[in-house]
């Protein structure tokens, strides 16, 4: 039996376009052959279930072989073969049509996947590194004669008799100069490692060492003795695939450290498995997130009946959901999926809305059968749920019932439970409530004194994302405004009826306290201003506006059309009691370099309360204080 033909692509195009334009991706030609190898076994098996083979299967193990010298690559399967006829219909006709229509449209492609994919093109990325392919097969159909295929890279090909003496293929690279990279043995088991580390058939490549018991010595003891095994790269039943009562804690958590070996545990899990409207299997894991937002991204990891995929999986979840860990596999999402087909597809929308569904309902049964164990979590989930509550709008209505805020008495929330608390106490003359918040506790803490001292709650919001998240809170509840308390003294913060202080001095006098106090200072960035506050309350107070310093936070922390706000200088108001007795005694001092000094004092204790007072102004101050006792 010989026979030579043509591939049927319609074009001699179609190979430099494979060696060209895929080159940057060509390391999946060894995902796309084992594929092919695992897909014959998987066959195999099924058919067997069926009672269409005799006799016993055997062994499955799909092996991948390298030979340095020669400069091959082999994959070898013992699935159901192909026949020569099998051959020509499945290797020689390329299954697409308008091959000039293609290299047109694709010469400038990025995207092997899409290529590969839409033109069925599998088999064909061996031509990717090699620059001669030999298949040798033999079908499991009684009687079948094995058959040999070769082809050097052109659209010729020849069929002749083959050597193969058991069921199954072997697919023969042999690689070509710009791809010999691939002749190393470690580079190879990390792609082998890469895309199947958990196929469903056993996957070997090479040997390893390991050690067996050998009986006692002398002593009693145990002995052991070095062997050489199958090098089997994969788990083929990995925690996902398994029904959820099959699993125990332990089995998640060593399944988590397979994916992640150097990972922290994570805090928590969702097993997905889902067959209608689609198919789904997965379990996505709750790291321990903090405020590491970006570091934590593209951890999911993309699976097509257990083959991966990819890591960049944007399109199948909702960006705050990529925060997790873990797995998802679809078969209704194909091998050698493109970003266009991800944006298009309507299963992958309908897996996004149903992970994020899932999610929300895993975090609300934990809060309502372990509030206590979810509060104790908080401080790690926080910034996730935030994120999901900032960014999808369906989370959000659940997350809810589920987000918690903390004051600085380290006390738990719901949003609701947290309005009903405040309502009464924090609600301004015209009916606003105001919550107070801080986000450095230990630099406002006289400012939190001072709230405390009216009766009023602050809340912490500390992390990156709290400054984008203090604005949606206000978009969300009624009738409510965020002040941080640092933003302005406590009673212009939340104003009162109660409140209103007639100021003591007359105008000639606040106008010569805010003159001494504008040559003390002598910075355009700080406005001073003449207020009427009780007569216990600080004489001088340095805040910065709510609102220029909510755009400035949001511009450093990437707030989109906010890098405006972000370059100008930091502005504060310099609040100045005119009731407070320092200020009278300011104004009753008859030596003018005492005025300045002691308003250069009230000053730089408000910088102090601070944080702002450093430097060489830090140590005049101290200086100066030792002066005046």
């Amino acid at each position: 039996m010989k026979e030579k033909g043509n591939i049927s692509i319609h074009t001699e195009n179609i190979f430099p376009v494979i060696k060209k334009f895929l080159y940057s991706d060509n390391e999946i030609f060894l995902r796309e052959l084992v594929s092919n190898a695992v897909d014959a076994t998987q066959k195999l098996k099924r058919l067997s279930s069926l009672g269409k083979i005799s006799g016993e299967v055997g062994d499955i193990t799909v092996s991948v072989s390298l030979d340095e010298k020669a400069k091959t690559i082999t994959i070898s399967d013992r699935g159901i073969g192909m026949t020569a006829e099998e051959v020509k219909k499945y290797i020689n006709q390329i299954a697409f049509s308008g091959a000039e229509e293609f290299v047109e449209k694709f010469k400038e492609a990025k995207d092997a996947n899409e290529i590969i994919g839409r033109f069925g093109l599998g088999f064909y990325s061996a031509f990717m590194v090699a620059d001669l392919v030999e298949i040798q097969s033999l079908s499991y159909q009684e009687g079948a004669e094995p058959v040999k295929w070769e082809c050097d890279g052109s659209t010729s090909f020849e069929i002749s008799e083959g050597n193969r003496t058991e069921r199954g293929t072997d697919i023969i690279l042999h690689v070509n100069a710009d791809s010999e990279e691939f002749l190393n043995k470690s580079r190879l088991e990390e792609i082998l490692t890469k895309y199947g580390k958990f196929l469903p058939v056993p996957i070997k490549f090479g040997t390893r060492t390991t050690s067996e018991p050998d009986g006692e010595d002398e002593e009693g003891k145990p002995k052991y003795k070095s062997v050489e095994v199958d090098n089997i790269i994969n788990n083929t039943s990995p925690a996902w695939i398994k029904a959820p009562s099959e699993l125990k804690d332990e089995d998640y958590l060593a399944f988590y450290r397979e994916l992640y070996p150097f990972a922290e545990d994570p805090l928590f899990w969702i097993h997905l498995n889902v067959d209608y409207p689609f198919n789904l299997t997965g379990i996505l894991y709750f790291p321990k997130i903090k405020n590491e937002l970006d570091i934590q991204k593209n951890k999911i990891k993309l699976y097509s009946r257990q083959v991966f995929i990819t890591d960049e999986i944007k399109d199948i979840v909702p960006e705050f959901l990529m925060l997790l860990h873990g797995v998802i596999d679809s078969p209704d999402i194909p091998l050698n999926v493109s970003r266009s087909f991800l944006q298009a597809d309507s299963n992958v929308k309908k897996i996004n809305t149903y992970i994020t569904r899932k999610v929300a309902d895993k975090l609300s049964e934990l809060f309502k059968t372990d509030r206590k164990g979810f509060e104790e979590k908080w401080n790690d989930i926080g910034v996730f749920v935030k994120y999901g509550m900032l960014t999808d709008d369906k989370f959000a209505e659940k997350a809810t019932d589920f987000c918690l805020v903390k004051n600085t008495e380290n006390e738990y929330f719901t949003l609701k439970e947290y309005a009903a608390k405040v309502k009464d106490i924090q609600n301004e003359k015209e009916g606003q409530v105001v919550y107070l918040y801080s986000t450095d506790t230990a630099n406002q803490d006289s400012f939190i004194a001072s709230a405390k001292d009216k009766g009023y709650d602050v809340l912490v919001f500390d992390s990156p994302i709290d400054s984008h998240f203090v604005g949606f809170l206000e978009s969300k509840v009624e009738k409510t405004s965020l002040k941080r308390v640092d933003s302005d003294v406590i009673d212009q913060l939340i104003k009162k009826e109660d409140n209103d202080q007639k100021l003591t001095l007359t105008e000639e006098e606040s106008a010569s306290v805010k003159s001494i106090f504008e040559k003390t200072i002598h910075k355009e960035t700080y406005q001073v201003e003449i207020t009427a506050l009780k007569e216990d309350a600080m004489p001088v107070t340095v805040t910065m506006d709510e609102f220029m310093r909510r755009m400035k936070e949001m511009a450093q922390n990437g707030g989109g059309g906010m890098g405006f706000y972000g370059s100008l200088p930091d502005n504060y108001k310099v609040t100045v009691n005119g009731n407070h007795p320092l200020i009278k005694r300011i104004l009753e001092e008859k030596d003018e370099a005492n005025k300045e000094k002691l308003a250069k004092q009230a000053f730089d204790l408000a910088l102090l309360s601070r944080g702002l007072l450093t430097g060489s102004e830090l140590t005049d101050f101290v200086k100066r204080s030792v002066s005046l006792i």
